[in-house]
């Protein structure tokens, strides 16, 4: 067992140092030589990984996963195992994140490891903590200061026009998220439908949504936590909408990426309603909104029919209403507290909000109000 696992550990040591030092034939030296298209595979993530720019890379065996059936497949010598990929891309991680991997090794003859499929335990991978833009297919990677862009390798014009809009929403979020933003934004806009944690393949999200913010974790889950800690969000594009993608709906998910490290149990309508609030400020390139026009239509056409604020388990249901509020609930309160009560209101139901007990006592003690008297509030400044 420990010769094995010191015989894996090398093979995997020597990939990530091909990565750094741009050496193809290392990357490839462990992948079975008679499995053209595993080849073809690995000589295609490995042009897609030498894009990112890691300023870190490592890999690391987790726990092996027994199957008969693979060992009938490949021989008695089978090691099928989960693998940590650490890496930091510069300039775009603020700290080291983690996604995971399953490969599948025997070994040679000569006693060296061999990797044989990269796919066997893909069905067993936590979802969302794997398949990332670089496992996909052949990429094109562009940057921006504080802005990383991935497309299809001839999308040329499209990661140059991304790359622009996501320049202007990541200078807006920093300028205007109370406390400042001084992270980065990726944008993945690939035609498959599953990449990273977002699924546009599910009705609910392929017709309507534009991008979603995905996690990026600096453990993985079940190995801190059930969930894993999450560090930061990469934003995904449905590629059936990316035409109707501009910097707006950049900043809408770039704020999303700004509060990730906050937690996760803040109420949808804070989290959506702050999202959208930072989405209708003013932005280079993109045309001012009329904010009192906006704000006096949803006093009037949305909170008369609402008898409360949006809940987490229905928000979505009723998208065309719930967001509108939710923004009007925010704005309530960057008017009247300010910004810097929003954010620590934020931080702390983003870490302790996991009971709705526990929301009301956190909304009082920054407010004064419970979630029911925002509401309430809000429909006497509308009054």
């Amino acid at each position: 067992m420990a010769a094995r696992a010191a015989g894996v550990d090398k093979v995997l040591a020597s990939r990530a140092e091909a990565v750094r030092q741009d050496n193809e034939a290392e990357f490839l030296a462990d992948v079975d030589p008679g499995n053209q298209s595993l080849l073809a595979k690995q000589r295609m993530l490995f042009a897609n990984l030498r894009q990112f720019g890691f300023a870190k890379l490592s890999y690391e065996q987790l726990r092996e996963q027994f199957d008969q059936s693979l060992v009938d497949r490949y021989g008695p010598s089978t090691y099928a195992v989960a693998v940590a990929m650490a890496y930091q891309i510069e300039g775009i991680d603020p700290v080291p994140v983690r996604t995971m991997l399953g490969y599948t090794f025997t070994r040679r003859p000569d006693g060296r490891w061999m990797l044989v499929s990269d796919t066997d335990l893909d069905s067993r991978l936590p979802r969302g903590s794997h398949q990332e833009a670089w496992d996909i297919g052949k990429v094109l990677v562009k940057r921006e200061p504080r802005v990383l862009v991935v497309v299809e390798q001839n999308q040329t014009a499209l990661a140059t026009s991304l790359a622009a809009k996501a320049a202007s929403a990541v200078k807006a979020v920093s300028r205007s998220w109370p406390g400042g933003w001084t992270g980065s934004g990726v944008v993945i806009a690939l035609d498959d439908k599953v990449v990273r944690g977002a699924d546009y393949s599910l009705p609910k999200n392929a017709e309507d949504a534009l991008a979603m913010a995905t996690f990026v974790y600096r453990t993985l889950p079940g190995e801190v936590s059930g969930t894993g800690e999450r560090a930061d969000s990469y934003v995904v594009i449905n590629p059936r909408n990316r035409s109707k993608v501009d910097a707006r709906t950049l900043a809408h998910e770039f704020t999303h990426v700004a509060t990730a490290p906050y937690g996760t149990n803040a109420p949808r309508w804070l989290v959506e309603g702050s999202a959208t609030y930072e989405e209708f400020l003013p932005m280079d390139g993109a045309r001012d909104l009329a904010l009192d026009k906006y704000r006096e239509k949803v006093r009037t056409q949305y909170l008369p029919k609402a008898k409360s604020l949006p809940g987490d388990a229905v928000f979505f249901n009723d998208s065309s209403s719930s967001y509108p509020l939710s923004w009007l609930a925010v704005d309530y309160i960057f008017q009247r507290y300010g910004g810097t009560e929003l954010v620590t209101l934020y931080q702390e139901m983003a870490a302790l909000g996991t009971t709705q007990a526990e929301r009301n006592r956190i909304m009082v003690e920054h407010l004064g109000l419970t979630e029911a008297g925002l509401f309430q509030a809000l429909k006497k400044a509308a009054a």
